[in-house]
């Protein structure tokens, strides 16, 4: 056996006539430059190599090739490009093998695609991510995938992003061999070895994918992909762009598809969606780095408590349960209890029904490791409890007097808490120090946010708790201070009251929905009301009623809705009407004849929005809170509150989050927005003095993200 090695992270080995060329770039194999010339010389090194007859490409560690090296994103391009590279794999003379373990994604994808032949392990999964970064693949994915698994197949995979598993790559036809009972490296390695002997044996030449015949598709079957894409894409612009890059791949020679699809990837890398796509990526990596937390240890949570098993406390017993935790969960009585029970068993079944959870494991779960009681006393032995009754501070602060006592030492006590001030939860305990805020969202075992509320006086390691359960959980954790609503409802807070003011001053609560789900919301502040229940809305406004300033403007309409028994979906009518079964809502004449009662009352007389300065009044509100939200500290950066709004309040990711949009659109226009809405509502209307002073100085919230600081 002759070995050689090569420095540029890519190892050409010689075994028996099989050239075995090992990407090793650790931790994910990513196409740095240095692997990009190392794959173009160890392809060359093959071609002239007369003692090698086959080529197998694998990759070291614990998977194939990641994809782009996101260490290089936002620099200039350095050769050779992965086209290229590509090219070199798919001309070479003699035949080219990828074998593939764990994932081969987006380039990674891409470079076993210009292989003439695929391997892979069963528990690989393959696909093209790059939508989910506002591009589509530009290094031939395009144009080669559907010339091998057809374009519906191939479209599915590019529009969406989703990775498929070997098995369906193998139907598919995207790998040639699927190979079971093989996980590391080195068993793939050997797989493909085996493999590629076998092809000589056979007498296989190389089998260029560009070569195919181009894929075929009607009119008709790509206008209806259209359609389906332009209504779930929701403003996105770059799987409709990957749309047009396959339909190219059906009408011309690969050469001609080539070129098409990288002239339409690079239009892509200057849209300001792919902008605001890679800062969510680096804001979702960055948001669970908390410098203060460096050398801190958590503490060991095995056992977790619930307190209340409604809706919410089922969906964090579930969460719990799914990610391994033994859960005790605690009602008022057996009664209570057993619906808990019920609820969470029709939560696993929902998640073995969508293929999440296997059935078996269902059953295990709720015979093993899931158990009520209604006697406080069975949490003395849990390692965390995390209250989740209704919003009483008086009923909460109780709750927790009584854990004090019940609790062992070192034990964590959370609550769920959406508005209420844990500090003085907090002051009901001996312990305050144990205590802190954990903040799920509906539905709890789905909903990926969880704000983690600090107290005053929490102590470091139980945010680093925290952080650790977030992770554990499968959560996307974000870092809060302590104020009415945290992050995330106290910004709802304030441009909820923007949409609030511009129905009372003339528009309709459905022009408001539409205008905001077509900036890119999942849902429209109207719809989300009728989703969480116009009682919520009311028992806030009921809260804050003592503490109300005298030129608050009220939406007497909302109360209104309330107080004729329209609670939203659960009802079957709120702001919409819903048919039995439905929740798909229908505008109501009604709802518009409370509206025009309420602005008589006020004396208002109405005037028309356009969709345009609705949606300039509801950013200006989000975006003016979230800087008062950081400057106070409450959010460490911009960025925090950029991931709750995309993960916890449907906020169009492929806008990078409120902050992020803020900086696209420029803060001197925010800010005079903000301004001119004042010549009319001065009380409302006031700019937060971190906008001003950035915007004096010429910076952005981006600048603020490095370090988290700001100028008191």
């Amino acid at each position: 056996m002759n070995t050689t090695e090569i420095d540029l992270l890519v190892h050409y080995e010689l075994i028996d006539r099989v050239a075995v060329l090992t990407v090793a770039n650790p931790p994910v194999n990513a196409l740095s430059q240095r692997v990009r010339a190392g794959l173009v010389q160890s392809v060359e090194n093959f071609e002239k190599d007369d003692a090698a007859d086959i080529a197998v490409i694998v990759g070291a560690g614990k998977l194939f090739i990641g994809g782009a090296d996101i260490k290089e994103f936002g620099k200039p391009p350095q050769p050779p490009s992965l086209p290229d590279v590509i090219l070199t794999i798919e001309a070479c003379a003699k035949p080219v093998v990828a074998a593939i373990h764990g994932n081969a994604l987006g380039g990674g994808l891409e470079v076993a695609l210009g292989a003439h032949y695929r391997l892979a392990a069963a528990s690989a999964k393959l696909g093209l991510p790059e939508v989910k970064l506002g591009l589509m693949p530009g290094a031939g994915g395009t144009q080669r995938l559907p010339r091998l698994t057809g374009v519906d197949v191939a479209l599915s995979m590019i529009t969406t992003g989703q990775p498929v598993v070997a098995a369906q790559a193998l139907d598919s036809g995207l790998v040639d061999r699927v190979v079971a009972d093989i996980n590391d490296a080195d068993e793939v390695r050997k797989a493909g070895i085996a493999y590629a002997r076998e092809l000589l044996e056979s007498g296989a030449t190389p089998r260029s994918v560009g070569a195919l015949p181009q894929p075929s598709a009607t009119q008709e079957f790509i206008d209806t992909w259209r359609s389906r894409l332009t209504r779930t894409a929701r403003g996105e612009v770059a799987p409709l762009t990957a749309l047009d890059a396959v339909e190219i791949a059906t009408q011309t020679d690969i050469t001609t598809g080539l070129a098409e699809e990288r002239r339409l990837f690079l239009q892509l890398m200057e849209t300001p969606q792919r902008s605001g796509l890679i800062h969510a990526f680096f804001a979702e990596r960055s948001v669970g780095r908390l410098p203060d937390l460096d050398g801190v240890t958590p503490r060991e949570i095995a056992h977790v408590g619930v307190i209340g098993g409604g809706t919410m406390g089922a969906g964090i017993a579930t969460s719990a349960l799914l990610a391994g935790f033994r859960v005790v969960l605690v009602e008022q009585d057996s009664d209570a209890g057993s619906r808990a029970r019920a609820t969470v068993a029709g939560y696993l079944a929902a998640a073995v029904k969508r293929g999440k959870l296997e059935s078996t494991r269902s059953d295990t779960l709720l015979a093993e490791s899931f158990a009520t009681a209604i006697d406080i006393e069975a949490l003395a032995s849990v390692d965390l409890v995390i209250e989740a009754v209704y919003e009483n501070l008086e009923l909460k602060q109780s709750i927790f007097a009584n854990l004090d006592k019940v609790m062992r030492k070192g034990a964590i006590l959370a609550t769920n808490t959406s508005y209420l001030d844990i500090n003085v939860i907090a002051a009901s305990t001996t312990r305050p120090a144990d205590v802190i805020g954990l903040h799920y969202f509906s539905p709890a075992h789905i909903m990926k946010l969880l704000e983690i509320v600090v107290a005053d006086a929490t102590a470091p390691d139980v945010v680093a708790s925290a952080m650790a359960l977030a992770k554990r959980l499968g959560k996307t954790a974000v870092r809060a201070g302590v104020c009415d609503g945290f992050i995330g409802n106290r910004i709802l807070a304030r441009y909820r009251a923007a949409a609030d003011h511009m129905v009372l001053d003339g528009a309709s609560p459905y022009q408001i929905d539409a205008a905001i789900k077509a900036f890119g919301f999942a849902m429209g502040p109207y719809e989300v009301s009728d989703l969480a229940g116009l009682d919520i809305g009311h028992a806030t406004r009921q809260r804050k009623a003592a503490t109300r300033h005298a030129r608050d403007r009220v939406p007497s309409f909302a109360d209104a809705l309330f107080e004729a028994g329209r609670l939203g979906q659960k009802s079957g009518s709120g702001y919409y009407v819903y048919e039995a079964g439905s929740r798909q809502g229908k505008p109501d004449s009604l709802v518009e004849d409370i509206v025009i009662a309420s602005r008589e009352a006020a004396g208002i007389t109405p005037r028309q929005f356009t969709d345009e300065e609705i949606v300039r009044r509801y950013m200006a509100a989000m975006i003016d809170e979230g800087a008062r939200v950081v400057d106070e500290g409450i959010a460490q950066r911009p960025l925090d509150i950029d991931v709750t709004f995309v993960h916890g309040y449907g906020f169009p990711r492929w806008r990078g989050g409120p902050m992020k949009y803020a900086d696209t659109y420029g803060l001197a226009a925010v800010l005079s927005d903000i301004r001119e809405f004042a010549t009319t509502d001065d009380h409302f209307w006031q700019p937060a003095p971190l906008l001003e002073r950035l915007v004096a100085e010429g910076n952005s919230f981006d600048t603020l993200n490095s370090s988290g600081k700001h100028n008191a």
